[in-house]
């Protein structure tokens, strides 16, 4: 798996949905993006599901996994 794969999610601050896209490289690490629409900090998951496919889950720096 060497594609990377859009997902869309929603910022759990303004709660607007963003397209994001996951790196088959990001696996098992966490990395924080800012949202495209209010620009507060998302701390991002990758992993990859019992169906090898990539997902993702978010939160925001109040939030602990």
């Amino acid at each position: 798996m060497n594609q990377l794969t859009e997902q869309t999610i929603a910022c759990p601050y303004c709660g607007e949905s963003i397209d994001v896209l996951l790196d088959p490289t990001d696996v098992d690490q966490q990395y924080i993006e800012d949202c495209q629409v209010c620009c507060k900090p998302i701390n991002f998951l990758v992993f990859e599901n019992m169906d090898e496919d990539l997902s993702v889950t978010v939160s925001s720096e109040d939030e602990n996994y």
